[in-house]
């Protein structure tokens, strides 16, 4: 029964991450990347990817050292474990990668600003242990990357009529959404979109 209650426990905190407490169309959270690299997919997600390991890697490693942490200096303790793992994946794309760098080097160097991976860092993983503190992040990265190529997949195919930099649509492509003005508009129909569907579909009290 335990693992069974565990089972339910770590699928329940994957599912806040994705639905209830997604980072930018629930809780409107590190928006500059959400508009500045989602102009075409691959964009979108390479920075989701990169998103996810930095979120679970410093919920592991802020679990891990929980009971050596001051709660004085907590604060730049988790902002230190933050930039430690973005460099990490800022040197990684930029040696795998680097076309994909070349776009968005610069907001995954902002991921150490992101204030959902601190949230998480202070709320979560350093009052729990590692398990559930990896599926936390595993959760709210998740939740990123679904919102990242929501976002990129709508603005490159009617921005560009185009998925992955291969054409797609022969009709003449809405360039706006290509824009940081369409940005803002992409975002703020599908952030409508997503909660009307939550609202409807996931939350107590209303019929699937």
């Amino acid at each position: 029964m335990s693992a069974t209650t565990e089972e339910i426990s770590y699928w329940e905190l994957i599912k806040n991450g994705i639905l209830k407490e997604n980072t930018i169309f629930k809780l409107a959270l590190s928006l500059c990347p959400a508009i500045a690299v989602t102009n075409n997919l691959k964009n979108g997600v390479f920075m989701g990817v990169a998103v996810i390991f930095v979120q679970v890697m410093v919920n592991l490693t802020i679990s891990a050292m929980r009971k050596f942490i001051h709660p004085r200096i907590r604060l730049p303790i988790f902002m230190l474990v933050i930039s430690g793992w973005v460099t990490v994946v800022n040197l990684g794309m930029d040696a795998l990668v680097p076309d994909v760098y070349r776009s968005v080097g610069l907001y995954i160097q902002l991921i150490v600003a992101f204030a959902s991976i601190l949230a998480r860092a202070e709320m979560f993983a350093s009052k729990n242990t590692i398990m559930p503190s990896m599926f936390d992040g595993i959760g709210m990265g998740l939740g990123f990357l679904v919102a990242l190529v929501t976002i990129s997949f709508f603005r490159e195919l009617i921005g560009k009529g185009m998925l992955w930099g291969v054409p797609i649509i022969n009709a003449k492509p809405l360039l706006i959404l290509v824009l940081p003005a369409g940005g803002f508009f992409a975002v703020g129909i599908l952030m409508a979109a997503f909660n009307w569907m939550y609202a409807k579909y996931f939350t107590k009290g209303h019929s699937h």
